[in-house]
């Protein structure tokens, strides 16, 4: 409910002239993400952590765009850094880089096919563009936030940031996949989504909850195996 209420506010929004409205609905995706990020913090490996905010930073890219995803990302990594991380200025470049890498990617795709099929595909290539891009940063950054060797956390990669990366990316895929549904109901109830009976947009809805299952067991059981539980 409170995520069809969203989606009516951001069509609203979007067919609005007004700048200044939209500019509050991305000032609520920050507070939305920041909040989920403060209760959904959890230790993973070392100083990593997962949290969910990049859930919300794609909602709002699904609705504004990529660029509203880098402003909300932007914001919520800043204030993020200044109250609750203690990983500093490097640690918010890597929010910042991993949420757009996610987020950006799934929704510059998703707006240029409004699908169930042009989300998955968002998506996917959202995990797959932050895990990359994640690997390089780690190699160069890491470095100097931990005063290691680089090859020590070169070796690191493999081990720990690569699947770190795919637990984090797998259940941020597996989550809004879950919640597409009723993001879809709603931009169809407002109109926002047109929807063509050619077959391209017909996706088996169990078929998606089987996935985003699969994903979420899955990414579940590494983050497991990476703290050491089992």
């Amino acid at each position: 409910m409170i995520l069809q209420v969203l989606i009516f506010l951001g069509v609203t929004f979007m067919n609005s002239t007004s700048k200044t409205k939209k500019i509050i609905l991305i000032a609520m995706m920050c507070a939305i993400a920041y909040v989920v990020m403060l209760i959904g913090r959890v230790p993973i490996v070392m100083f990593l952590k997962y949290d969910p905010k990049d859930v919300i930073i794609t909602i709002g890219g699904f609705i504004l765009g990529p660029l509203a995803s880098f402003i909300i990302s932007l914001i919520v990594s800043f204030v993020e850094m200044l109250t609750a991380s203690d990983t500093g200025i490097i640690g918010c470049v890597m929010n910042i880089i991993s949420s757009c890498a996610f987020a950006c990617t799934a929704a510059a795709i998703y707006k240029k096919n409004h699908t169930i099929s042009g989300a998955v595909i968002g998506l996917a290539s959202g995990c797959a563009a932050m895990t990359v891009i994640m690997l390089l940063w780690n190699y160069f950054l890491t470095p100097i936030y931990l005063g290691y060797p680089r090859q020590a956390v070169a070796d690191m990669l493999l081990p720990v940031f690569l699947p770190f990366n795919l637990v984090k990316s797998g259940l941020n895929t597996a989550i809004t996949l879950l919640l597409y549904k009723p993001i879809v109901t709603a931009l169809r109830k407002a109109q926002l989504v047109e929807i063509q009976e050619d077959g391209r947009t017909k996706v088996n809805r169990t078929g998606i909850v089987l996935i985003s299952t699969f994903l979420l067991a899955t990414s579940v059981v590494f983050a497991l195996i990476l703290k050491g539980v089992i």
